[in-house]
């Protein structure tokens, strides 16, 4: 059947049954991370996903990096979330408030069988081995960025510039984007859904999918 003949469906259903077929890859967890710049769509991506899962339990990295560690986080990310996962456990975790730039009392993720973790980095290079699949939103930087600094407004202007030095530096030295399995583009009404660089995607994972016939990338 050709790309033109194939009949529409939802993305993100399909990629959520594709999901939840999946071998778990970090203990009994099928660990999904959807990673890409900072403004490229990847907290609603992963909210529309999580739904679609029946309620996964999602672990936002935002909650994880700090003003002072911006990317700095693993060894907290693998002590407090990956290594109870990987015991068939529930993770307890100590969310970062960025407006009082504290840490705030401790919440607990499930070891569901997925769970789904989302921010820029997620896919970084000692976090890939304990994922069953890793999401690129594919959006250029600049075009993410102007969105999140539009999104934020001029009082975290001078965030944002320090913000996009330290992510380019983060992807210059541990970039996420050719190790995807599956590439994620926002439409006119919904997603679309690639196979990735890593060239990893199974035979049931080869076609796009797309929402609708009305999302036009």
């Amino acid at each position: 059947m050709s790309e033109s003949d194939r009949p529409p469906g939802n993305a993100i259903q399909d990629l959520a049954r594709t999901l939840r077929r999946l071998p778990p890859s970090c203990g009994p967890v099928r660990l999904i991370a959807v990673d890409g710049h900072a403004g490229s769509g990847k907290t609603t991506f992963t909210g529309e996903l999580a739904a679609a899962l029946g309620g996964a339990p999602v672990l936002h990295l935002d909650d994880i990096a700090t003003h002072d560690e911006l990317f700095d986080w693993t060894g907290r990310l693998v002590s407090q979330v990956i290594e109870p996962l990987r015991r068939g456990e529930s993770a307890s975790y100590t969310p970062y408030d960025w407006a009082s730039r504290r840490f705030g009392p401790s919440r607990t993720l499930p070891a569901a069988p997925v769970v789904l973790m989302e921010g820029v980095g997620a896919g970084r290079r000692a976090i890939r081995p304990f994922l069953a699949r890793l999401l690129w939103m594919e959006l250029a930087g600049e075009e993410a960025w102007s969105r999140g600094r539009l999104r934020d407004g001029a009082e975290q202007s001078e965030f944002w510039a320090g913000w996009v030095d330290a992510e380019r530096q983060h992807f210059a030295a541990d970039p996420s984007r050719r190790f995807a399995d599956l590439l994620v583009r926002q439409c006119g009404k919904g997603y679309e859904v690639l196979p990735g660089p890593a060239g990893t995607v199974g035979s049931d994972q080869d076609l796009t999918h797309r929402d609708g016939p009305s999302a036009v990338c």
